[in-house]
């Protein structure tokens, strides 16, 4: 490949990127605007914090070099739906519920894949609530649709899946037995203080009743991954 070839498949690339930077804009625009909406309709803010990333160049093509995925955009289009992530950290997990319905609802936004694990934790404890949407992306060539992974968490969930991120770097995926039990009885401590601490604000405020999601029934695009970091 010359380098005038070369330079314009990266440009290319860098073109498609810019796509996913665009519709996390999208996303990120509308949980500001739902967030000053709390707190001036409400005097209230559900949203703790908010992260977002785009993968880099290098950790998309070791991804799709690790599923084995013939070369060409379309085909990453197709199958990798997480080149822009999403993490939102709330305060209860009925807020967790509360915003992704608000979000998910809008008419711009299409829900593809929702996997609830806050309903049903995995075996290690880990708790959180992934959605795949699809949001539209107006370019001067045309409307694009973009999938964005979102995350939504409470604060003890984000601070026992950001520890558990750690000690597997640490170990290299290969944590001893007794810290794993560790990290489970962690989880579950960190599952008891959400509930207290969402009774005691009920008790103190009142509020709705958390309930599970119900799985839309839309074909996915992807299997769900294990749990990872929201910057890998």
């Amino acid at each position: 490949m010359s380098a005038a070839e070369a330079r314009a498949v990266r440009d290319e690339f860098q073109r498609f990127l810019l796509e996913y930077e665009f519709g996390l804009k999208e996303i990120e625009t509308k949980i500001e605007i739902l967030r000053d909406e709390f707190l001036y309709m409400h005097d209230y803010n559900p949203i703790e914090h908010v992260s977002s990333r785009v993968k880099s160049t290098d950790s998309l093509l070791d991804k799709v070099r690790r599923r084995g995925l013939p070369p060409g955009l379309d085909v990453v289009r197709q199958h990798i739906t997480d080149i822009a992530g999403v993490r939102i950290t709330c305060s209860f997990t009925a807020d967790v519920y509360r915003l992704f319905e608000l979000l998910t609802q809008q008419d711009d936004v299409t829900l593809l894949l929702v996997k609830d694990y806050i309903a049903q934790p995995k075996p290690n404890g880990y708790q959180s609530l992934h959605a795949i949407v699809e949001v539209p992306v107006f370019l001067s060539t045309g409307a694009v649709r973009v999938p964005v992974e979102i995350q939504f968490r409470t604060i003890a969930m984000d601070f026992w899946a950001s520890l558990e991120h750690k000690i597997h770097y640490k170990y290299e995926r290969q944590v001893p037995e007794g810290l794993l039990a560790s990290l489970k009885d962690a989880a579950d401590t960190a599952a008891e203080l959400d509930a207290r601490m969402e009774r005691l604000h009920r008790a103190l405020h009142g509020g709705l009743p958390t309930s599970p999601v119900t799985v839309v029934p839309v074909p996915p695009i992807e299997s769900p991954e294990p749990p990872r970091s929201i910057s890998a």
